[in-house]
């Protein structure tokens, strides 16, 4: 399980910059400042805790870096970036991390989230409406992770534009996927992040050494973006609740 984990880990820094930049070890903010240095005026660098490994705030190079990524070092005292560069990347949504959830097997939560925008069955009114094409299947999304399941889920997208319809659905209910208050699609996410965490034991031990440290994502969010798309927050209550049953 660690062999696998940490391959697909380092295919999922590959989207980002290649393989080599991913170390492997054995919408709080919303839109972030850029505080970036240049040759004639560097950065101050920033004390960092020592008793956390330091690469997780090696300095990366903008140049080249997609546009809707926040680097390591551009955390702020007392945070983290959960960046895809490296072990950290293991608790982003696009992992390949599989698990089970109510009888069925995702390869990421990206897959299980995009899954939903996508026809239940021939009788759903999304698989009906004229003119709608559909680039996978449901089950074909729910085994994707990554930018190729977030790219599916862009597609699904197009459909619901042209359908007028905002809402996904699971195991036949709708939801409201962009609610500004936390809802049942919110508490369905922290369910399955709960899941991807109790069955991925590094995942589990990534999430536990990041200590106290503030989570914090590693690309530019919506303001006021919907609480089920605040992924860093959902961890941070999880590790929280974990520390929490280690002391008992």
């Amino acid at each position: 399980m660690r062999l696998t984990l940490l391959a697909g880990l380092c295919a999922l820094a590959a989207g980002v910059t290649g393989c080599a930049s991913a170390r492997a070890p054995g919408p709080a903010p919303t839109v972030r400042p850029i505080a970036a240095a240049t040759a004639s005026q560097p950065a101050s660098p920033i004390a960092r805790d020592p008793r956390y490994p330091s690469h997780w705030w090696s300095p990366i190079p903008k140049d080249g870096a997609p546009a809707w990524e926040i680097m390591p070092q551009e955390a702020a005292p007392g945070e983290v970036i959960l960046s895809k560069r490296h072990e950290l990347g293991l608790l982003s949504n696009f992992a390949p991390t599989p698990f089970t959830f109510r009888g069925e097997r995702y390869a990421s939560l990206e897959g299980f989230w995009q899954m939903m925008k996508y026809p239940e069955s021939e009788d759903d009114p999304r698989a009906r409406f004229p003119g709608a094409r559909w680039a996978h299947t449901r089950d074909e999304v729910a085994k994707m992770a990554s930018f190729e399941a977030k790219g599916a889920g862009t597609s699904a997208e197009k459909n619901m534009r042209a359908m007028g319809i905002t809402w996904v659905t699971f195991e036949g209910r709708r939801l409201e996927d962009r609610s500004a208050e936390p809802g049942d699609h919110y508490r369905l996410i922290v369910a399955a992040t709960w899941e991807k965490v109790r069955q991925n034991p590094e995942v589990r031990a990534a999430l536990l050494s990041t200590g106290g440290l503030v989570l914090v994502p590693d690309h530019h969010q919506e303001p006021n973006a919907p609480a089920a798309w605040r992924y860093y927050e959902i961890l941070t209550e999880i590790r929280d609740e974990l520390r929490r049953e280690e002391a008992e």
